[in-house]
């Protein structure tokens, strides 16, 4: 069997379905091929099941810190809410979603066979897919775990194990300090394990502002998750007790589920990309088009974790309508938009990437760090203050945050900025605005913010560096 569409999208996960949607609404036939579930990992094993498990604990935690405020819940309807958001882990709506949009639904694993060419294996036999324009690959990531000893012999969770347990285990083991281990390392916390966090580095998240890595550091012990950083795991074993995990100074952690955390790897090394002359398993590098580099005749497009720009599932869907976008022009013969922060420019990749950690404390960031900014040797101003305006006291009795802003001196436009405590998500959006519109602080410093919210503390901020 074979058929011949526009454009052939390879996975559909969030970030697929938006390239898939922008081509069709460009005019284009597409194809939109997944092996697993429409909707991928964000839907059913990482974003909505894990938002899902932290919400409830961080809002009945957030209603203690109020005097005279009770509350409480129940592990097993806060699993049951969990299941809920991932639809059973079915994907019916979804599939109806892409069809209503008019995008032709390919169950089946894909992989290139050449150019604009690939082979889809169905449940029915070989399916051939030829693409007249652009093939589009969107397959994500999987994770990358270490070589410890005894680890792959060792049954264990990886992240798509810990959003989707129907049961909260007495003992959980977490490998891993970065947002998916702190995240979840916490939740389970909350949910009623006792939770061992191991980290051969010697902070959490440390490739935050430090502030931010004191903050949540602080609230996990607070939590009571034991915290052994800066120590190598020597192996990992499992017998009638539990799962070893043996530390390097002799610590054999005890617990009935191992969670391994500690980072994901680009999903490329089964689509058939060595066919057209890439490394299978290899980062793809894209222009900000999402053209892959290295593959003549431009018909072969990149976005989302495939990529290795940005790893989160709002970028990756922004990258991915750049991508729909400028596939349906360039086969049209439309003009190319690529000058930065134009329509077919993923310009905003570079320095404007905000990303919200779902800890207690929360951390909200866009932009770049202090230690990024002064990597680059550009000419900076920071500002850090205590978050600790009207809206925060009234928030929470001892409401503990903080705020980092690193601003260009030339300039006086804002690189980058952080906020550190219960509730700040909502406020990283302006932040982002301010970079992408390169807004000058004297010019920010007329934005003014309701009273009384947390969001006054971007006047504090600016008061602080001087307006």
């Amino acid at each position: 069997m074979s058929e011949t569409y526009d454009v052939v999208v390879v996975g559909g996960g969030a970030v697929g379905e938006n390239a898939a949607a922008r081509a069709v609404r460009g005019g284009m036939t597409v194809a939109l091929v997944e092996a697993e579930l429409l909707g991928g990992e964000c839907s059913y094993w990482a974003c909505m099941p894990s938002k899902a498990l932290i919400r409830t604990t961080q809002a009945v935690h957030a209603a203690r810190a109020i005097a005279g405020v009770t509350a409480d819940f129940d592990p097993a309807d806060v699993l049951a809410r969990r299941n809920s958001f991932t639809s059973g882990w079915k994907d019916d709506s979804q599939v109806e979603w892409a069809e209503g949009a008019g995008i032709t639904v390919v169950r089946g694993h894909a992989r290139l066979t050449g150019p604009r060419a690939l082979t889809v294996e169905t449940s029915d036999g070989p399916l051939e897919l030829s693409a007249r324009h652009a093939v589009v690959l969107a397959t994500g990531s999987v994770p990358s775990e270490p070589p410890t000893p005894g680890l792959a012999d060792t049954p264990h969770w990886s992240s798509r194990e810990a959003t989707s347990a129907q049961a909260v285990p007495a003992r959980l083991a977490v490998i891993g300090s970065g947002v998916v281990g702190c995240e979840l390392a916490q939740a389970y916390q909350r949910l009623g394990s006792a939770v061992t966090l191991v980290s051969r580095g010697t902070t959490v998240l440390d490739n935050l502002e430090p502030v931010a890595s004191e903050l949540v550091e602080a609230g996990l012990a607070q939590d009571g998750v034991t915290l052994h950083l800066g120590t190598d795991v020597e192996r990992v074993h499992r017998d009638d007790a539990g799962v070893h995990v043996v530390l390097a100074d002799g610590t054999d952690v005890l617990a009935d589920e191992l969670l391994v955390a500690t980072g994901r790897r680009p999903a490329t090394a089964d689509v058939g990309v060595q066919t057209v002359g890439l490394e299978p398993g290899a980062t793809l590098e894209v222009d900000d088009s999402g053209l892959v580099q290295g593959v003549a005749g431009r018909w072969l497009y990149a976005c989302g974790d495939v990529t290795g720009r940005a790893p989160l599932t709002h970028q990756g869907k922004y990258a991915a309508r750049v991508v729909g976008d400028a596939v349906a022009a360039r086969a049209k013969g439309e003009p190319e938009l690529t000058a930065p922060w134009g329509a077919h420019s993923a310009t905003a990749d570079h320095g404007a990437v905000p990303q919200v950690v779902f800890t207690d404390p929360e951390v909200a960031f866009v932009g770049r760090t202090v230690r990024q900014v002064s990597d680059a040797g550009i000419a900076h101003d920071v500002v850090e203050i205590d978050i600790a305006v009207a809206g925060s006291a009234l928030h929470a009795d001892g409401y503990t945050g903080k705020a980092v802003m690193v601003v260009d001196t030339a300039s006086r436009t804002l690189l980058g900025v952080t906020f550190v405590g219960q509730d700040v998500a909502e406020l990283v959006h302006a932040g982002t605005i301010a970079i992408v519109g390169d807004v000058p602080v004297d010019r920010l410093w007329h934005a003014v913010p309701a009273y009384p919210t947390i969001s006054e503390v971007w006047l504090r901020l600016l008061e602080a560096y001087g307006l």
